[in-house]
C-alpha cells in the first residue's frame, strides 16, 4: 500500500481530462445524472456515537449539497463537464444548494427546476469513530413537477438503479450513444433479484459493493460475482472495501485488482460516489482498466480524510499534492508508486503539502479558510 502523511492549505487546479479527445461533434456535457439534493449539516469532532438522554458537542460542524449533489460536485472536480437534473426547495436551503453547485463547482443545472413551496430534503450527518449516523427528512416533489423527460446529451450517465422500476430517460440515453454508468442501492425488499433491475441492460458498467454483488449473484465472494455480473453488463466493478476494488470486463476477458490506500478515515460520506465519479472519469478518458480503479480508489481514499460528502470530494490539487507528498516518504514501496505512475503526465505541478483541506461553508456564512 501506499504510505502518505502531512497537511496544508487549498488551492484549485483545473484539468481538462479529455483534452485531447475532444471533438467538435462531441455532446455538450461529459456527465449527465438526475437524482435528489438534500441539504447536509454534518457534526465531526465527537468522541463517539450520542448516549440516549444526553446532549453532545460536537467540535465541528459544516453544510454542503449532498444526496445525487456528492457525485455531481465529484465529477466536476475532476474536470468533467457535469450536467444535474434535480428538484430545488423554494426556501432558503434549495437557494443555498442552488448557489453552491452552480456557481462554486460549475455544475449546469439548466435541466433542474425550483419547486413551489416545497421544502428542502435535509440530513444531518454525525461522523464518529470513522463510521456515520444519518438522520433525514423530506417529502416527494410534488407530482405537477415531475423529474426531466428527455437527458441532454451526454458522453456518459450515472444511473442508480431500482429494483422494480424502469426510469424511461436510461434505454432513451443509451440509445443515443451515451454510456451509463450503474450503482445500487440496499435492496429493502430482500429479494436481491437481478431481472429486478431492469435497466441493467442499457447499462456499459455496474458498480455495486461486494455485499451488494454477493447478494445478487449467489457467489460466495466478491470477485466470482463480478464474474458472475458481466453476464448481465459488460463491465462489472465491485469495490471491496478497505481491500480496494476488483473489475471483469466481459468484453474482453480481461479483469482487475487494485488495493486499497491505507489513511486514516474520519468520514466515510459520499466515498462511493467519488470511485464512481473516478471510475468515469478514468473510464472516458480510455485508461487501461487497472488504472480507472486505481484512480478511483485514490480519489475515494482522499475524501474519506475530509468530513462531508461533496465538501471532501477531491479535484486535481489535492491528487496533485498527494502525488508529490507520496513520493517524498522514505522507504516508500516502490512498486506502489509505480501503480500510480500514470498520474505524473496529467497532474498540474504543485509543491503543496497534503492533505489539502477546503473551506468548510456554513450557511449564512460563506466560506471560510
Amino acid at each position: 500500500m501506499i504510505a502518505s502523511k502531512g497537511e496544508g492549505p487549498y488551492c484549485p487546479a483545473r484539468v481538462d481530462p479529455l483534452d485531447g479527445l475532444r471533438t467538435p461533434g462531441d455532446p455538450p456535457w461529459d456527465v449527465y445524472l438526475t437524482g435528489t439534493v438534500f441539504l447536509d449539516i454534518i457534526f465531526t469532532g465527537l468522541d463517539s456515537a450520542p448516549v440516549r438522554g444526553t446532549e453532545s458537542w460536537a467540535r465541528g460542524m459544516g453544510s454542503s449539497p449532498g444526496g445525487v449533489a456528492n457525485m455531481a460536485t465529484a465529477l466536476a472536480r475532476l474536470g468533467l463537464r457535469t450536467s444535474l437534473a434535480a428538484a430545488f426547495g423554494d426556501d432558503h436551503y434549495g437557494e443555498y444548494c442552488w448557489d453552491a453547485l452552480a456557481r462554486g463547482e460549475g455544475i449546469d443545472l439548466s435541466p433542474s427546476r425550483t419547486v413551489p413551496e416545497w421544502h428542502s430534503p435535509v440530513t444531518v450527518s454525525m461522523a464518529y469513530e470513522g463510521e456515520r449516523t444519518m438522520v433525514s427528512h423530506g417529502h416527494e416533489p410534488p407530482p405537477e413537477e415531475p423529474a426531466p423527460e428527455h437527458a441532454p446529451r451526454a458522453r456518459a450517465a450515472v444511473a442508480s438503479l431500482t429494483p422494480g422500476t424502469r426510469a424511461p430517460w436510461i434505454a432513451e440515453a443509451a440509445r443515443a450513444g451515451t454510456r451509463i454508468f450503474a450503482d445500487v442501492g440496499w435492496d429493502d425488499t430482500g429479494r436481491w433479484d437481478l431481472a429486478g433491475l431492469a435497466d441493467l441492460e442499457h447499462c456499459e458498467a455496474f458498480l455495486p459493493n461486494a455485499e451488494e454483488a454477493m447478494r445478487y449473484t449467489g457467489a460466495d465472494c466478491p470477485k466470482a460475482a463480478a464474474h458472475e455480473l458481466t453476464a448481465h453488463v459488460p463491465l462489472a466493478v465491485v469495490t471491496l472495501g478497505a481491500e480496494g476494488a476488483y473489475a471483469v470486463d466481459g468484453r474482453t476477458g480481461e479483469s482487475a485488482e487494485v488495493p486499497a490506500i491505507a489513511v486514516e478515515a474520519m468520514d466515510p460520506t459520499g466515498a462511493g460516489d467519488v470511485f464512481v465519479a473516478g471510475f468515469v472519469m478514468g473510464t472516458l478518458a480510455d485508461w487501461p482498466l487497472a488504472d480507472r480503479l486505481a484512480f478511483a480508489g485514490l480519489t475515494a481514499a482522499l475524501s474519506v480524510q475530509e468530513f462531508g460528502g461533496s465538501l471532501s470530494a477531491p479535484g486535481w490539487s489535492e491528487i496533485s499534492a498527494w502525488w508529490r507528498r507520496v513520493q517524498s516518504v522514505e522507504d516508500q514501496d516502490p512498486a506502489a508508486l509505480a501503480r500510480y505512475a500514470f498520474l505524473e503526465g496529467l497532474i498540474p505541478e504543485e509543491s503543496r503539502p497534503w492533505p489539502l483541506r477546503r473551506a468548510v461553508p456554513t450557511i449564512g456564512f460563506g466560506r471560510s479558510a
